[in-house]
């Protein structure tokens, strides 16, 4: 944070209680912090710090099934809605594969919403899907894994076909970059990894983005952070 100094900051899997935090983590200045606890200790969580106070902030979805997991805080800024979202992961058997897909489309109604009013919405976080191949070190080796399987990389077709853009495969169509690395296998330091973190943004935000960079160099966890830059 000191080094980036960003306007905003968004966290995802913070895993922490309210009684677990101390005052210097949630009140770093001149930022504001707002969190969104899981009902179970150390699991999911995420946070969003701001130098410029919100217009509004919910810390839910609106869906009791969804919100006890501590995935959303949904800002609202003067130019934008911002979503910061932590998305499910699928792994554990066929049930919160569906959860995840539910998830997914319910997220999906929520941004329409907001766009449907007339808002520009950002939608940022750990997807825990690659959409494509070029997204993924080994493709055909997952595609049978979930994070990688059809029917979750149809989730993210249809995000996008509903009107929201994936800011860095826009500017960089191209490029392999990636953002997660499994701790497993000495994977970052060979690059085998997934690009799974995402700006995606509403078509009438797209005039506003001026870059999208994936911050390999930053290390401290098995994801990188991922900036977006709008124009002043």
């Amino acid at each position: 944070m000191k080094s980036e100094l960003p306007d905003i900051l968004c966290l995802q899997e913070t895993k922490a209680r309210p009684e677990q935090l101390e005052k210097e983590l949630t009140s770093i200045a001149p930022y504001e912090s707002y969190w969104h606890w899981a009902d179970k200790k150390g699991y999911s969580g995420v946070a969003t710090y701001t130098r410029q106070k919100p217009l509004n902030v919910q810390c839910h979805l609106g869906v009791e099934r969804f919100d006890g997991e501590g995935r959303v805080i949904i800002s609202e800024h003067r130019n934008f809605v911002l979503f910061n979202v932590y998305f499910p992961n699928g792994q554990m058997g066929d049930e919160r594969l569906q959860y995840k897909l539910d998830f997914y489309e319910e997220l999906i109604a929520a941004c329409n919403q907001r766009v449907q009013d007339g808002r520009k919405v950002i939608i940022c976080g750990d997807f825990n899907t690659a959409h494509r191949d070029i997204d993924l070190k080994n493709p055909r080796e997952n595609e049978n894994r979930s994070g990688f399987l059809p029917i979750e990389r149809e989730m993210l077709d249809k995000f996008l076909a509903s009107g929201y853009v994936d800011v860095f495969r826009h500017l960089y169509p191209e490029k392999v970059q990636y953002s997660w690395w499994s701790y497993r296998t000495r994977a970052r330091a060979r690059n085998i990894g997934w690009r799974i973190d995402y700006f995606y943004v509403s078509r009438n935000m797209l005039d506003d983005i001026e870059d999208c960079t994936i911050l390999n160099e930053i290390e401290g966890s098995d994801h990188c952070p991922v900036a977006l830059f709008i124009k002043d």
